[in-house]
């Protein structure tokens, strides 16, 4: 960590963030939304539409956070950090009540908090859902095991994940737009609040996981396990229904400004707790870091829907393009160290329905190529979808082995090097 970063979170306390919290209270009840339902019925069928599907992730996870908070106030070990954990559960709560009463009074759904759950529950999309699945689990989790490493798996779920990675950047377009145009100023002063809030908790979770992560590798690695299991989710958490893009653009942007904004956050972040995402192993974030945010979006939005990340059960595209996309990704995520010092190691891909690809590793780094090359030291064949749903996690790879619908072929001595280079 730079001079300047080490400064950056050491003059955030919580004392400080308590105190903020205390200089920021507001009432979701005072909120007057009289003529926002005015500026709701202004608006087009496919502006409506959008704000349903954003602001529904928002609702849902808004109640919940409220709900998984308490387990989080039990594991933390500095009493100073129970007493924010307990602030933040009440802004939640607050959170929570300030989309129902949106819901209720401007678009009309639902009478009390479960129905109006009920009624955006449809909006949500399967990584969504995923990521949210995970924190129930957490949160049951970190009530049976408060140990550290527990405890910073599961803010960096919380804080990092759910809050700088999924709630902000979706905040920041939607609510620009109604800030500019003046149409719902009751939902714009609520938006306000909340997205103050949120940047007091992110920065919470940043202290706590700078505090943490510098003096354990035991935490480290804990993070690691629980970044490599939820961020491949991520890249279809804000996939509109069936891919209609007028979903963001009748707001003025694109899917990829929303996943551009994200990734130079999130690694703001990372650098400023002492981890930057460049420094975690291998296949934790398989991302190429010398291309621009933009770009990157571009890419891994350009996978999703093509079908070959994201939500398992699909025809994955096998063209060139995203094939090169894809394997680069994969050659993103192996461990290099694993062959040091033994000469190079050579992975060959044959596909029934799909053209070939390989890799090599050789001197520290790694670059997969198309077609195929000869003496290959391991070769790995199945059809183009039954590999796509293996690297998924949606068919475990033992028993497509038994099954045969992946094969692997190469010495007992390959075989481990290839179980060892892809962790």
């Amino acid at each position: 960590m730079s001079v300047a970063e080490h400064n950056l979170t050491s003059r955030i306390t919580y004392t400080d963030l308590y105190r903020r919290w205390e200089q920021s209270n507001w009432s979701a009840m005072d909120l007057d939304f009289g003529a926002d339902r005015e500026g709701w019925a202004s608006l087009s069928e496919i502006q409506r539409k959008s704000a349903l599907w954003i602001y529904s992730m928002f609702f849902y996870g808004e109640d919940s956070v409220t709900d998984n908070l308490s387990p989080y106030i039990d594991a933390a070990p500095k009493e100073e950090q129970k007493y924010f954990l307990a602030t933040q559960q009440v802004d939640e709560a607050r959170h929570a009540i300030f989309f129902h009463r949106f819901f209720k009074e401007v678009v009309g759904a639902g009478d009390d908090v479960a129905t109006t759950l009920a009624y955006t529950e449809p909006q949500l999309g399967w990584g969504y859902r995923k990521v949210f699945d995970r924190l129930d689990r957490m949160a049951g989790e970190l009530r049976r095991d408060r140990s550290l490493p527990k405890f910073a798996q599961a803010i960096t779920l919380y804080h990092l994940i759910v809050e700088a990675s999924m709630a902000q950047p979706g905040q920041h377009f939607i609510e620009d737009y109604f800030v500019r145009s003046g149409t719902m100023p009751g939902f714009s002063a609520g938006m306000e609040h909340v997205s103050r809030d949120e940047q007091r908790h992110i920065g919470f979770g940043v202290k706590v996981l700078s505090e943490i992560l510098p003096e354990s590798d035991e935490c480290k690695a804990a993070v690691d396990e629980l970044l490599a299991e939820v961020l491949p989710w991520l890249s279809s958490v804000f996939i509109p229904p069936n891919w209609d893009r007028e979903y963001t653009r009748c707001y003025g942007f694109e899917l990829e400004d929303i996943a551009a904004w994200g990734f130079k956050a999130v690694e703001m972040k990372w650098k400023a707790i002492g981890y930057p995402m460049q420094e975690m192993p291998p296949g934790v974030a398989p991302v190429d870091f010398d291309a621009e945010p933009l770009e990157r979006a571009a890419s891994v939005i350009k996978m999703a829907q093509a079908g070959v990340i994201g939500e398992p059960g699909q025809d994955p595209d096998s063209s060139p393009e995203i094939q090169r996309l894809y394997f680069e990704s994969v050659s993103r995520a192996v461990d290099p160290g694993v062959v040091n010092g033994q000469g190079p190691f050579t992975v060959q891909w044959r596909f029934a329905d799909a053209a070939p690809w390989h890799l090599v590793v050789a001197n520290g780094s790694t670059r997969a190529e198309p077609g195929e090359v000869a003496d290959p030291d391991v070769t790995l064949e199945a059809s183009w979808r039954d590999f796509i749903e293996v690297g998924k996690g949606a068919y475990p790879a033992p028993l497509a082995l038994l099954r045969r619908r992946l094969r692997l072929r190469g010495g007992p001595r390959d075989l481990y090097r290839f179980a060892r280079l892809f962790g």
